[in-house]
């Protein structure tokens, strides 16, 4: 007979397929009785060490790092626990493969690489019933999401519902990074139309095939998603990623207020350029209160950057007027200046009383600055002349090429290295090997979120705070430039070794929850040991028994 209603599985069956609970060949011989296992996996038991192995083998077999990809995500999809132990054994290694730079790629490819779904989906169409939508979520006990409507994935542009690899590849790093359990973790893409023609003439594209939604039926989605969250998930922590500039900065401040809600290239990118920046301090032996930053781009990261940077002039005791003075803008149409017809409200702060200049020579040429922080997603525009006017400048030059993926960058960490004979103090946002020149090896720091935002999530998770701060993030960026050793700063590194990114994560957790608990924000009592707490809260990846 054809169409029969199939017969329900066995438990182990369900165990098996479940990529939470399944153990692969690591089931024990009594797990498979128990579970009626037998025949239905190789009869050898290995450790979930031995596993490791077969699939660190077979990683570094693959001749790309997008078949890399490919290989993990099908892991992933099949067996949680082994992945976020080969990931977390090998973070170095494996997080340019599960995140930037080979996430861009994979995004740019998804609609071809797609095998199976992961994260969920709303769009347009669901408008009025995405509550409804919500309850089909399989995990009920998600405590963060991480949502994009694919407007502006990492240097790439408008990839659409392509841009799902982003929510997917960040919550991984919560997880990894920062030991928050994976079924609390909810990537959303909103679909709401690309402008993208390569995607809408490609048969194969998976979004909705229309152009971007702008106005009122936008926010009004927004809206009945943010609420529906809240709804579904009470204790929910929204992450904003990789919206347009303009969606970004506005619904960011429409929302902080009212919801535990932050924006990871705002605030984020922000913390982590101000950690390497105050790191940085320590190789110059300058002050923050002594340092000019010149921006190549205005868009969010950039913005919030000089906004982190800001704040901590100001605990200093410097005035906001007089701090927003150390941060100059050059963008698409030169250096940002007041009188500039047309400034976008969320650059007006920065358009500062000064001549015009139409490029960033010029700009460093007149303005003298001890630092050039690259958020463009221009390559090559760090050019020779201008690292070689940084260095003519400075003595020990700061150079942050922060724009991702690796191609997007502004310059390699070489250039920077070689056209400043050595004295730059560089970070790139995607990675870059370590560079021998004459007889000292330099190993160029990686201003990567995953620093900052993992740790920064636990720490509100934990604590049950109602909102993100301002303030968490410039704490976190301080405990994170606190854990920078003096033999990382000798190497010319200004941010702490990624096999160390658990603790980091943890203690900028510790940080963070501080605050919530000092300011009232979370109803939770502070428990007697913060730390320890956060700990108690970390997922390891352990395998469960069930006999």
């Amino acid at each position: 007979m054809i169409n029969q209603t199939p017969p329900d599985l066995n438990l182990g069956v369900k165990i098996l397929h479940d990529p939470i609970r399944n153990k692969g060949t690591a089931f024990t011989d009594a797990e498979r009785d128990k579970l009626k296992l037998r025949g239905l996996l190789p009869p050898r038991v290995h450790s979930m060490a031995e596993q490791e192995l077969r699939v660190l083998g077979n990683i570094r077999a693959k001749p790309t790092d997008l078949e890399r990809y490919l290989y993990l995500i099908a892991l992933q999809d099949r067996n949680e626990n082994l992945f976020y132990r080969v990931i977390m054994n090998h973070i170095e290694e494996m997080m340019p493969i599960i995140y930037t730079p080979t996430v861009g790629k994979a995004c740019q490819e998804f609609q071809h690489i797609y095998r199976k779904p992961r994260g969920f989906y709303i769009s347009l169409q669901d408008k009025g019933r995405i509550k409804e939508l919500l309850q089909n979520w399989p995990h009920k006990e998600a405590r963060i999401i991480v949502v994009t409507d694919g407007e502006r994935i990492l240097g790439l542009g408008d990839l659409g519902a392509d841009g799902m690899g982003i929510p997917i590849g960040k919550l991984s790093l919560y997880t990894a990074c920062a030991g928050i359990h994976p079924t609390k973790c909810l990537p959303i893409m909103l679909d709401v139309g690309t402008n993208n023609e390569k995607l809408l003439n490609d048969p194969l594209y998976n979004g909705l095939e229309r152009r971007r939604e702008r106005g009122e039926d936008y926010d009004a989605l927004f809206a009945e998603f943010i609420e529906a969250a809240k709804e579904v998930f009470p204790d929910i922590l929204i992450q904003i990623e990789d919206f347009g500039n303009t969606n970004a900065f506005r619904l960011l401040e429409e929302y902080r207020s009212n919801t535990c809600l932050f924006d990871d290239d705002i605030q984020g990118t922000g913390a982590v350029a101000v950690a390497g920046i105050i790191a940085s301090m320590r190789i110059t032996g300058g002050a923050l209160a002594d340092q000019k930053l010149l921006f190549l781009g205005a868009g969010e990261a950039g913005i919030g950057i000089a906004d982190v940077f800001v704040a901590a002039l100001k605990e200093e005791g410097i005035s906001e007027a007089e701090a927003r003075k150390h941060c100059w803008f050059v963008d698409s149409k030169g250096l940002l200046v007041a009188g500039r017809d047309n400034i976008a409200p969320h650059k007006v702060p920065y358009a500062h009383e000064h001549e015009y200049i139409p490029d960033l020579l010029g700009a460093v040429k007149a303005l003298q600055p001890t630092a050039i922080l690259g958020l463009s997603g221009q390559p090559s525009t760090f050019t020779k002349d201008v690292v070689e006017a940084m260095a003519k400048i400075n003595a020990r030059p700061i150079i942050f090429a922060l724009s991702n993926p690796t191609s997007k960058a502004e310059c390699t960490a070489e250039q920077a290295y070689t056209w400043s004979d050595g004295r730059a103090i560089f970070a790139s946002g995607s990675p870059f090997d370590p560079v021998k020149l004459g007889n000292q090896t330099l190993v160029p720091g990686q201003g990567n979120n995953a620093y900052i935002f993992p740790g920064v999530g636990l720490g509100v998770i934990v604590s049950r705070s109602r909102v993100v701060t301002d303030e968490m993030f410039l704490a976190a960026a301080r405990s994170l430039a606190s854990q920078v050793t003096e033999a990382d700063l000798e190497r010319g590194r200004v941010y702490p070794a990624l096999s160390l990114i658990r603790q980091v994560s943890g203690l900028i957790a510790r940080d963070v929850a501080k605050m919530a608990y000092d300011n009232g924000f979370t109803d939770r009592e502070e428990p007697e040991d913060i730390l320890a707490d956060i700990h108690d809260n970390m997922y390891q990846p352990i395998y469960p028994h069930y006999a």
